[in-house]
């Protein structure tokens, strides 16, 4: 989407400490509107059918209907509505559960507003890359899923082990050579960039292409694998091999 109309966003924390803070961090952007404001799960998913909003804020811990499960529902009912959790805590295991589930990505809540606002402008415009401890997360959780102890990475780094980038330098190569994905080979490139964490301008200097040229590879990329954000991108990458690690 661009940003020439207001990016519509639907709050949804129980505390009202918590909504009044990101309606303060909102307001220093005329970019954003506030459409609404849930206090639970059930009445965030409600909200989200009846005002359509481009964007929802959702706390992870929420009564009668945690974040979580308001995210699979919202997207179940509007895939194109953007979901960003909001959390006190990284938490891998709910961090990993909410990007299953559906979500755009997480703000820590003791983020500077400067932060919050370039990253939601970032999510809003489908640019905001995933954050690189994120990316490493996620490649732990889906190695351990794929392969068992074969692809474990260095305990206390986010650098794999070297056995671990070979192997995955080869199931990328072996992925590549079977024709397993309908990505060119420079599509697969701009992939492995994307679940490395890189921004569009990264990805335009490292092959020495225009942004404008980068978003119409993954606006591609995109429809040909059928999703929606680079979040499912980069899931897509780990899932089949196509993310080396550099």
């Amino acid at each position: 989407m661009s940003m020439d109309q207001p990016v519509r966003v639907l709050l949804a924390d129980d505390h009202p400490h918590g909504r009044e803070g990101m309606r303060e961090i909102l307001s220093q952007d005329p970019s954003f509107q506030i459409v609404g404001e849930a206090v639970h799960g059930e009445q965030a998913v409600s909200l989200a059918a009846e005002l359509g909003p481009d964007l929802v804020l959702m706390d992870i811990n929420m009564p009668v209907m945690n974040g979580m499960e308001a995210t699979q529902l919202i997207k179940s009912i509007d895939p194109r509505i953007k979901i960003v959790m909001v959390t006190v805590s990284d938490d891998i295991v709910d961090l990993f559960e909410s990007v299953k589930r559906g979500a755009q990505g997480y703000l820590l809540k003791n983020l500077s507003p400067s932060s919050w606002l370039e990253y939601l402008r970032g999510v809003a415009m489908d640019e905001a890359p995933m954050s690189k401890e994120l990316a490493f997360r996620l490649l732990q959780e889906f190695s351990s899923g794929r392969s068992g102890n074969n692809s474990k990475v260095d305990e206390g780094s986010k650098n794999p082990s070297p056995s671990t980038k070979r192997l995955r330098a080869s199931s990328v190569a072996e992925t590549a050579r079977q024709g397993t994905t309908p990505l060119t080979q420079r599509e697969q490139e701009i992939l492995e960039r994307v679940a490395n964490g890189d921004s569009n301008r990264q990805i335009a200097e490292t092959f020495g292409l225009s942004e404008h040229t980068v978003k119409n590879h993954l606006k591609n990329i995109l429809q040909k694998l059928h999703l929606d954000n680079r979040v499912q991108l980069t899931r897509y990458a780990l899932e089949k091999g196509l993310y080396g690690g550099s």
